[in-house]
């Protein structure tokens, strides 16, 4: 199977779980392709006319890459606490992208001008941790915050941290996407 095939299964297998949480289908099975067995890390977004929708994730490994894929899917469309749950009427207008995330690589950084020197634009997703604070953003999110100052202000704003001053402590990883989106749906 090639990965565009690959893509176009976990698309289907999170739009399946979706549509059976909304009762408008029958539940997802996950088909017979080793590597949704295997144990995997995904996020899945959802879009609206071109808006976010819905995004949640996982950043360990803890459970086969199929099963991954269901639950964050229904857990994007009805959980994700910045928006109301997703309704039946909603399917049809929501686009679905799924990132299977690489292995976390911790850097290795003395202060923030140098964990800013390692990040790679467009390319890498970032945890940040401090404490028992933390976030991420997905690659996807340089799109919006292209400059690296810029990119862990916002992702230390989310985590609860200071923006404007340097976070004592402050551990970081990186890791990689490979990423499938369907085609955005006409606005409705």
């Amino acid at each position: 199977m090639s990965d565009i095939d690959f893509g176009t299964t976990l698309l289907k297998l999170a739009r399946q779980a979706i549509a059976h949480r909304l009762e408008r289908g029958p539940a997802p099975v996950v088909p017979d392709d080793p590597r949704l067995h295997e144990k995997g890390a995904t996020f899945i977004t959802l879009t609206r006319d071109g808006a976010l929708r819905g995004c949640i994730g996982s950043l360990r490994r803890s459970r086969q890459l199929g099963e991954d894929v269901i639950a964050n899917a229904v857990s994007a469309a009805m959980e994700d606490p910045r928006f109301p749950p997703l309704t039946a009427g909603e399917l049809d207008a929501i686009a679905i992208e799924v990132s299977v995330l690489s292995e976390p690589e911790f850097l290795d950084f003395f202060g923030e001008e140098e964990l800013l020197a390692q990040l790679r634009p467009g390319e890498d997703g970032l945890i940040i941790f401090s404490g028992c604070r933390s976030a991420t953003f997905l690659p996807q999110v340089w799109e919006q915050l292209p400059e690296p100052r810029q990119f862990l202000a916002a992702l230390k704003h989310k985590a609860g941290l200071p923006t404007n001053r340097e976070v004592v402590e402050l551990m970081a990883a990186r890791y990689h996407v490979q990423k499938w989106k369907e085609t955005e749906q006409e606005p409705s």
